[in-house]
């Protein structure tokens, strides 16, 4: 026996099966950092546990005086449109996907104008009725997000590409357009559609994920996981859309060139031009435990950080100049106000 030569063919043969358990576990561990189960712990948080300060995502500029700003502070303009009771669902999306039926892979819920769907064309929007009070037929959607410890409606589209469980109705959502604190806002473009976040942030790095999650009644903090809320408190979510539009287009490819997001400073970058700031928020009443989850492509399994909303302006000249003028002016206004 070779002791010497024994114990370099035993390494020989240790060090390939070695390498081979670093690279399963290193592959196994970044599948479940991009792709973690719906009710995996590294998916949820409790409230208490998120950092006081979390800037939203893109960072929502302080009120402060700009050269152009009229009032040294910026005005808001609120809208009543509902909160889907009529449960206005589909799994489309005229803005990525026009003209293909279910071309979104999950469901969305809506606010706004009632016809929306992947046939929908700005002449259908114009022609339609509307949840808000007010009278403004843009489109308000995003993912719904599903109790999943039950099963979904019977006879309905639900439950399509693995997105289980029985959808859950907003117990509030709130349409708001704020000003620029650094300038003047001009109207946005009939028609103008805006992304807000990144449907597959799970798996491209998150660039444009915007996610914001968090609870009434614990303002500043905020998170891009799933937060468990108090007894008494309601889950939110909130989206904050880009607002500096260059200027020319309705859309872009990608959907996202024809109008970005300001500096921390409010400012917008050179060549755009400030347009109102749409914020919507909604909130549900929390399922007990881990039991939620948002819907998404197959592939993004679920990711809270895939969180996202879009919009379509259907709003009419004049009732987009109404919005302006209560910005400008730095006056709370709206529907009912």
């Amino acid at each position: 026996m070779n002791p010497g030569r024994d114990q370099w063919t035993i390494g020989r043969a240790v060090l390939p099966l070695g390498v081979l358990l670093c690279l399963v576990l290193g592959a196994t561990l970044l599948s479940v950092r991009l792709w973690p189960t719906a009710t995996g712990p590294s998916r949820y948080v409790r409230i208490g546990a998120v950092p006081v300060g979390r800037p939203p995502v893109p960072a929502v500029p302080p009120i402060r005086s700009g050269p152009d700003a009229a009032t040294g502070s910026y005005g808001s303009y609120g809208e009543d449109c509902g909160r889907n009771e009529q449960g206005h669902r589909n799994a489309d999306n005229m803005v990525i996907s026009p003209g293909n039926v279910g071309g979104a892979h999950h469901v969305h819920d809506y606010v706004g104008n009632l016809s929306t769907d992947a046939l929908s064309t700005d002449a259908s929007l114009v022609a339609a009725g509307t949840t808000c009070v007010g009278g403004d037929r843009s489109t308000y959607f995003w993912p719904v997000l599903r109790r999943t410890d039950r099963s979904p409606a019977p006879d309905t589209n639900e439950g399509e590409h693995g997105n289980t469980g029985e959808i859950l109705t907003a117990e509030s959502v709130t349409v708001e357009y704020v000003g620029n604190a650094w300038s003047q806002v001009v109207p946005m473009p009939r028609f103008l559609r805006l992304l807000e976040g990144d449907p597959t942030a799970a798996t491209d790095g998150g660039a444009d994920g915007h996610a914001e999650w968090g609870c009434s009644g614990h303002p500043g903090r905020t998170t891009d996981r799933y937060p468990l809320c108090p007894p008494g408190s309601l889950l939110t979510r909130s989206f904050d859309f880009p607002s500096c539009w260059d200027g020319r287009s309705t859309d872009a490819p990608g959907h996202r060139a024809q109008a970005v997001f300001p500096a921390a400073s409010g400012a917008c970058p050179h060549d755009t031009f400030p347009i109102p700031r749409l914020r919507v928020t909604a909130g549900y009443r929390p399922p007990p435990g881990e039991e939620f989850a948002l819907d998404a492509f197959p592939e993004q399994q679920h990711s809270p950080a895939t969180d996202h909303a879009l919009f379509v302006d259907v709003m009419t000249d004049r009732q987009m100049e109404a919005v302006v003028a209560c910005l400008n002016q730095g006056r709370t206004c709206g529907d009912g106000r």
